[in-house]
């Protein structure tokens, strides 16, 4: 039998920076009872994205911030959109040039990533924020 579940996550952000969700996006897998299938994961933001990337050496992260910067510049003055900022049209174009949405493969309901995956919401705006991270989960019952 084929089962689907849904659930939304609240994340609370420090700030510009990758924060790791992998802990928060596994539970509800194991949970959901399926054994072989897909997680579905989205956020529902235009100024933070998602990545799977290094979970072992934080230097990693530093660097992917650090490229990031350099090919998308806070405060540039050609940018129209400022309303909220100098990060704030940075922030989307962040998000454009990243990824919104990632699927994971599930097996013995478990997420399958790699030995040095984790699953990442970056945060792309200056100021700590409140993030909403929808998981759709769907797969063959394991029970």
């Amino acid at each position: 039998m084929i089962r689907w579940c849904q659930q939304s996550l609240q994340v609370r952000t420090e700030g510009r920076g990758i924060l790791d969700i992998t802990p928060l996006v596994a539970e509800p897998v194991a949970q959901s009872g399926v054994g072989v299938g897909l997680c579905h994961i989205f956020i529902s933001h235009t100024s933070a994205s998602l990545a799977i990337t290094e979970n072992a050496d934080p230097r990693v992260h530093d660097d992917l911030e650090s490229f990031l910067a350099r090919l998308v510049p806070d405060g540039d003055p050609r940018y129209t959109h400022t309303s909220e900022g100098d990060d704030d049209m940075p922030a989307h174009i962040r998000t454009v040039v990243t990824d919104t949405a990632l699927t994971v493969p599930i097996s013995d309901a478990q997420l399958v990533l790699g030995t040095w995956q984790g699953i990442y919401l970056w945060e792309h705006r200056f100021r700590p924020q409140e993030r909403r991270v929808v998981l759709t989960i769907s797969g063959e019952d394991h029970r």
